[in-house]
């Protein structure tokens, strides 16, 4: 077994349940959990780790390096936005950290997102650019990275990450699947996008239904089929837990 990474990574979609993630990583404890650093940096010009505020690519891939020398980090982040600051180092995509993937079928991350902005444009939704960080990786490593899908994490939650964990070289914890409702610290800035999880107890089937047909919208069809390719190809390689040996 590979030892345990010293900065794990999940780069998710938007709308994936991948803040519900992030909170089962928080509450662990063993890794510093670190909110959308990158997505953070574009959209508002800086973000915090570890107490730090950096203002550009270079000192936030500086930073979590840095921090990751003290203790584990974990970060994820969402590629509604493309990174190329992250696509230029090789180092930080080959060794410098274990990069997965959490994806959503974009016609559901469609609606979700279009619920909170009506104005969500093409390459928000997300699944070319993770795509290219996910071949990038591969391509680097000579490894197919761990993919996993935010409807096979509501079905089975505790099979996928058990599952996961184990792929990735750390220990499962149980307890980390449920949590205390509440908002945290880091979500402020972004905090209508959270307020699901924030009500959340743990991963769980998606309560509300979108009255919107994405196949017949003529904006968001066109969404769906420039994205849906790089989905079916990042499905192909998800973690299906029925494979892992108990």
């Amino acid at each position: 077994m590979d030892t345990k990474p010293v900065i794990l990574a999940l780069w998710s979609l938007p709308r994936s349940r991948s803040t519900a993630f992030f909170r089962m990583m928080a509450q662990r404890g063993d890794f510093l959990a670190v909110h959308e650093p990158f997505s953070n940096l574009a959209e508002f010009g800086s973000a915090e780790v570890a107490g730090r505020r950096v203002r550009t690519p270079r000192a936030l891939l500086s930073t979590l390096r840095s921090a990751a020398e003290e203790r584990p980090v974990f970060f994820k982040d969402t590629t509604d936005e493309r990174y190329p600051a992250v696509l230029d180092d090789r180092d930080f995509l080959c060794t410098g950290a274990r990069h997965t993937f959490l994806i959503r079928h974009p016609r559901e991350t469609i609606r979700s997102y279009h619920a909170l902005n009506p104005e969500v444009r093409r390459h928000q939704i997300g699944v070319e650019a993770l795509h290219e960080i996910f071949t990038a990786v591969g391509r680097l490593t000579g490894k197919v990275p761990v993919v996993i899908d935010s409807a096979d994490l509501v079905a089975a939650p505790e099979a996928l990450v058990r599952a996961y964990c184990a792929r990735v070289s750390i220990p499962f914890d149980p307890r980390a699947l449920t949590w205390e409702a509440g908002d945290r610290p880091e979500w402020r800035p972004t905090r209508r996008w959270h307020a699901d999880v924030a009500r959340s107890t743990g991963f769980r089937q998606a309560s509300t239904v979108y009255d919107l047909d994405v196949d017949r919208d003529p904006v968001l069809s066109g969404h769906l089929r420039h994205h849906l390719p790089f989905y079916e190809e990042l499905h192909r390689h998800r973690l299906r837990v029925c494979e892992e040996k108990p």
